[in-house]
């Protein structure tokens, strides 16, 4: 299967979005007192497996865009 721009483009953000929103929830997560140990267990545990999700996201959108950069310029110079 041949990702094109616009598929690497897409799995770029949803890395970037991850990050973003699990970073957020690190923080708030860090502020909070008074719980449980299992719900501070629980939530890093979701938050380590979505920051690994957005990793490989990350990766497979890097790759799918230098595939898709390298194979465009034959496309623009036949025109």
């Amino acid at each position: 299967m041949k990702l094109e721009r616009k598929h690497a483009l897409v799995l770029l953000a949803i890395a970037v979005w991850n990050v973003v929103t699990y970073v957020t929830f690190i923080k708030n997560l860090a502020a909070t007192e008074g719980r449980p140990t299992g719900y501070y267990v629980a939530h890093t545990v979701l938050i380590v497996v979505n920051l690994g999700i957005a990793g490989l996201l990350g990766t497979w959108g890097v790759r799918a865009y230098k595939a898709a950069k390298a194979e465009s310029p034959a496309k623009v110079d036949a025109l």
